[in-house]
Parts: C-alpha cells; structure tokens; sequence
C-alpha cells in the first residue's frame, strides 16, 4: 500500500454510446429521476449527465439509505431540497419509501398538467428518465415501483445494458436507461467512494488496495464500528504514536484477518482474504449504518 495517487481514467464504449443516447431520449423526458447511493450521494452523481440534464425537473433518489445513517440521511435530503430538488430515501430492496416517487412526480408536474387542462388537453403521460450510476441499486427501484421483475437486477456492475420503458399508474412512464461512469473521476476520493460500494470493478483497482483505504477512512469516524464487528480492539494502535500510518491500518487488517480465520499456511494472515471480508461486509451493512460522504465536511 502506498501513498500515490490511483489515477483512475477509463472510458468503456457502451458507456460514450448510453450517454449519446440519452441526450436523444431527453427530449422526450419531463422529469428525471437520479438514483445515488445514500452513503456517497456527491461521488455517486454523474457529472456528465448532470451536463446533459441541465433544466429538467429532477428527483433525487437516496438509495440504500437502510445502510447509511440516519441523521446523515436527514441532512443530505435537507441538501438537495434547498437547490429545489426533491429527495427521497429509499430501500430498494425492501421497498421502504417507494410509494412516495408517483405522488413527488404528481407534485412536480401539477403546474403543467393544469396548463394543458386549460388549453383542453387531456391528461398528459408523464415520461419520466431513470438515470444511475453501476451497481446503484437502479434495477432494483425499477423492479420494486413497477411491481414486477421489469429489468435484469445483478450483483456487478453495468448489467442493464440498453434503454426499455416501463408504464406505471397515473399515467407515468419511465425510461430506464444503462448505468454509466464518466471518463475521468475528478479525484482520489470519489474514486474510492465509488470502488468501497462496489462501482469499479476489482480488476480496476485491487482489493487489497480498496480495504486498506476503506480501513484508513473508516478508523476516523467508525472505529468502533470495526471493533464491535470483529470482537477486536485497536485503541493501542491507533494511539500509538511510534507507527505509521500505513503500519497502523496494515496492522488493525491483519487483527481482522486473524479474527475471521483468514490464515495461510505457517498462521500468517491472508491478506487477500481479508480484504474481500472487509470489502463484503461494508457492502452488506455488516459494519453497521455508515456513511462516507458527511455533510460537515
């Protein structure tokens, strides 16, 4: 593990071909609906469709708020109310908070459904854009709105691989539409944001190297969280002032390494293994209601 900057600048060519795509259907959009990640809302925006976008009426969806805390969940929706943006938390998994997305669609488009009812128009469809980055939880939100298995839900990143509409109550329309990346992360961290929840593949970046920087965040504001999962203490490391830093994280993975088991021959810690432990676990919740992007910072 070291200190150099992990550069990430990659650019896959069904990702350039969604984005053109999606300026063309967006003429044909009212309202866009961006699906992020509740614990990294900022690195979980795509910058390039926020250029796209421009003047639409947007919701936000804060999925997977069920693995972020919840005072930090109130603020982030605070957050994007103040810029006029809709926020709803969500669990696509479970469903939780769902049923609010057609009545904030109903209240968003009220002024113009009102105006073509007084021009005599019948009651207009809706068509509204889902849009979300890899592996955010967006074939999940589709599959739960619609009440069916509408899209192909996967555990890796960039499984919706094309556009398809799915036709709700009310008139409503959604496009789905492929999750895509942006050719260059703006920086270190939201490229590690982006790698801890899984976005970036682990052929990208390696595991090992996401787990010590995931480590490295995590002891700052979530120390006891890795003590109270592990059953381990590191106050010792952590306040000692004669290591290093990298010997200290190095140090708090391979008490992980060894409370999970995660021994090679002669008892030396797998650090592989552990790595791929710690990275699930966050994943999964199993380190408890984490967010990595507070608002006070």
């Amino acid at each position: 593990m070291n200190d150099n900057k992990t550069n990430i600048n990659w650019f896959p060519g069904h990702m350039a071909k969604a984005l053109k795509q999606m300026e063309q259907d967006l003429k044909l959009i009212d309202v866009v609906i961006e699906i992020l990640d509740a614990r990294i809302p900022i690195s979980s925006q795509n910058p390039s469709v926020n250029n796209i976008i421009k003047n639409k009426k947007k919701i936000v969806i804060l999925n997977k708020s069920d693995l972020s805390e919840e005072a930090e969940n109130k603020k982030w929706v605070q957050y994007f109310e103040k810029s006029n943006v809709p926020a709803i938390l969500c669990n696509s998994n479970s469903g939780d908070g769902i049923n609010k997305v057609e009545k904030v669609i109903e209240k968003l488009m009220q002024s113009d459904r009102e105006k073509a009812l007084e021009k005599g128009r019948t009651r207009k469809v809706v068509r509204a854009m889902i849009i979300g980055i890899p592996n955010v939880g967006k074939s999940s939100f589709i599959n739960r709105i619609s009440k069916k298995a509408a899209t192909q839900v996967g555990n890796k990143p960039g499984v919706t691989k094309q556009t398809q509409w799915i036709r709700l109550s009310n008139n409503i329309e959604l496009l789905d539409t492929p999750g895509v990346l942006w050719p260059k992360f703006q920086s270190d961290e939201i490229a590690l944001n982006l790698a801890f929840t899984g976005t970036i593949k682990s052929e990208i970046l390696p595991e090992t190297e996401i787990a010590y920087e995931l480590i490295k965040l995590l002891k700052k504001d979530y120390s006891q969280n890795i003590v109270d999962k592990y059953k381990i203490s590191i106050t010792e490391i952590l306040k000692n002032s004669s290591l290093e830093e990298n010997e200290k994280i190095m140090s708090v993975m391979n008490l992980i390494g060894k409370s999970r088991g995660a021994l090679i021959k002669g008892g030396e810690i797998d650090i592989d293994k552990t790595a791929k432990i710690i990275l699930d676990d966050f994943k999964n919740g199993k380190l408890g209601k984490i967010t990595l992007e507070r608002l006070e910072e």
